[in-house]
């Protein structure tokens, strides 16, 4: 049976090193271990209950059913109520090696008896290698259950009895107001040692701790806490990268083939990730953050990737698993990310405005940086005129793509600003001259004066959301007529029905693939943006009021929203999505 809980009806655990996605019906169906970007154990979220999946929920069906997380957590709380009473399922992952006292990393589920005397039952079914492969499974002397494939080693522990089922793992246990029913899956390689035995209350009590103390380093809008909580959560902690989501193969159209693996980091987040780190004053996550992008774009410049692996790694080759049903029937399931060899002229505007943002947050030079800037620089002179893939990655045809040569632009504006600001030495004088020359040929070949708007790309005259931001960047001033009429344009072609915004037009546009997606959730924030710096303050703030309520129940939003399904799309959570949420959030209170 396919996959049919709608995406907004999981929540997010993790452990700043990989992530689950735990169901409202009590189901973990998505779990990579041990990294975000490792094959999955539980894997159902993308086909069936067979390819994985680990489920705690009562025996009888419940009255009612709800859920939160634990204050400003990542530790979730599902209650359950039937006609005999109440539990509240508690599930987190400590995060590794930081309060658990160990190196391992760990799903912890606790059932708290409430009201009442609850008959529950659990089934755990792991399946290695995206759901495709069955491990061998053993108790130990301890009593134990251990499962293990190739490399990969998962133990389980709990007080209570647990017995093999139809290739499951499955116990049926009673729980009384006041008792307690906990369980701990731990992950290790095969040739070692299990993982020691960890204590779940006082994991519990480690993980409240952790995350009341990282919230309490911050500033921020109350709208911004549960999207910089998922930023933290969908950081790597070893390396510093954030990856986009810790999902593959969501699709963008329900049934369609806009599924891709967004396990990665995008060059393209970092200086909006930045920017909304320190504006909530985390600097030791955009610290790491910088520090990480400047490890994985050093070398040689023309051999840039748009994105790399959570250590910086350049191949991330793309596959199909075939095997997979897809979730919502949406094939094929695709594992890795091709997009990774495409050549985007924007990221390198992105890589120069990220470290021009941790300057102006105060973070201290790195010695290396400038070295790597200026060979980026010299690179972008070399090939700003050079027709790209643009930052949506399409998969047709390469163009002259407007946003794309702007970013150009912004790269060589962030050299000049660093030696006018900051007395970095530089060839000021030459790049003066290119900002202008790459102004010029965007402002004649990318700007249709008869609309009073810049364009998508140089032969199309379709509109693009990513040109809400020339503003922001600094391309144009917010008083100037043509970003007010670029907002207009954009008003008029990719506002939907529903009052979201396209990212473009996919009927007109060719990006290599079949029309049709949701309304891309990062672009309505940078709408907000906009509307703020045209002084549009009352539809700024509806709208963004629109795009917080399309959070599901704990606060989580995917990248994108089809409106006529009434259903988020595409991976999930999304951290483009809540960087843009995090902004807006700023820009509103600032005014």
């Amino acid at each position: 049976m396919v996959q049919s809980q709608p995406i907004e009806a999981y929540a997010l655990i993790g452990d700043c090193e990989t992530a689950a996605l735990v169901g409202a019906d009590g189901s973990i169906d998505w779990l990579c271990w041990p990294r975000f970007d490792a094959p999955a154990c539980f894997a159902a979220l993308l086909g069936e209950a067979g390819n994985g999946r680990w489920r705690i929920a009562p025996v009888d069906p419940a009255i009612s059913t709800s859920r939160a997380y634990d204050g400003d957590s990542l530790i979730l709380e599902t209650r359950f109520e039937t006609g005999d009473g109440a539990v509240t399922l508690v599930d987190f992952m400590p995060p590794k090696g930081r309060v658990s006292g160990d190196d391992a990393s760990h799903v912890v589920r606790m059932v708290f008896g409430e009201a009442g005397s609850l008959a529950v039952g659990m089934e755990l079914v792991v399946r290695f290698g995206y759901g495709a492969t069955v491990p061998w499974v053993s108790r130990d002397g301890e009593g134990a259950t251990r499962f293990i494939a190739g490399p990969d080693m998962a133990v389980l522990r709990t007080p209570l009895a647990v017995r093999g089922e139809d290739m499951k793992t499955v116990a049926d246990f009673t729980v009384r107001a006041g008792e307690v029913a906990a369980f701990v899956l731990s992950y290790g390689a095969s040739w070692l040692a299990p993982p020691a035995a960890l204590d779940a209350a006082r994991a519990l009590a480690d993980t409240q701790a952790f995350w009341a103390d990282w919230v309490a380093k911050g500033r921020h809008p109350p709208a911004a806490r549960r999207s910089l909580i998922t930023l933290k959560a969908l950081t790597y902690a070893p390396t510093g990268g954030l990856v986009a989501a810790p999902t593959a193969s969501l699709p963008e159209k329900l049934g369609g083939v806009r599924n891709w693996d967004y396990r990665y980091c995008w060059v393209r987040d970092a200086s909006l990730a930045l920017r909304a780190l320190m504006r909530a004053g985390y600097f030791d996550e955009a610290r790491a953050w910088r520090d990480w992008l400047h490890r994985a774009v050093a070398g040689d410049p023309g051999d840039m990737r748009i994105m790399y692996g959570l250590a910086g790694e350049r191949r991330l080759p793309e596959w199909e698993a075939d095997w997979l049903a897809g979730y919502a029937a949406s094939r094929p399931v695709r594992i890795g990310n091709a997009a990774h060899e495409q050549f985007q002229l924007d990221v390198y505007g992105e890589v120069m405005d990220a470290f021009h943002q941790a300057r102006l947050g105060g973070l201290a030079e790195d010695a290396q940086a400038w070295g790597v800037q200026l060979l980026l620089a010299e690179h972008v002179a070399k090939v700003w005129r050079e027709p790209d893939d643009g930052i949506w990655e399409v998969r047709g045809p390469r163009r002259h793509f407007t946003f794309s040569k702007i970013m150009a632009w912004v790269a060589i504006d962030r050299a000049v600003r660093a030696v006018e600001d900051f007395a970095l030495v530089g060839p000021a004088a030459d790049w003066r001259a290119l900002r202008s020359a790459i102004h010029a040929d965007v402002c004649q070949m990318g700007f249709d004066p008869a609309r009073n708007t810049f364009v998508r790309a140089y032969d199309d005259r379709t509109l693009d959301a990513s040109l809400l931001l020339i503003a922001d960047l600094g391309f144009v001033a917010a008083s100037d007529p043509r970003f007010a009429g670029t907002v207009a344009a954009v008003e008029a072609d990719l506002l939907a029905p529903s009052g979201l915004v396209m990212r473009y037009d996919t009927a007109r546009a060719d990006d290599g693939l079949p029309p049709g997606e949701g309304a891309f959730l990062a672009c309505g924030f940078w709408l907000v943006n906009a509307y703020m710096a045209l002084g549009r303050r009352d539809e700024a703030g509806p709208l963004f009021d629109r795009l917080l309520a399309l959070a599901n129940d704990v606060g989580l939003l995917a990248e994108e929203y089809d409106a006529d399904a009434a259903r988020l799309v595409g991976n999930f959570p999304q951290a483009f999505s809540h960087v843009g949420l995090i902004n807006a959030a700023f820009a509103l209170e600032r005014g």
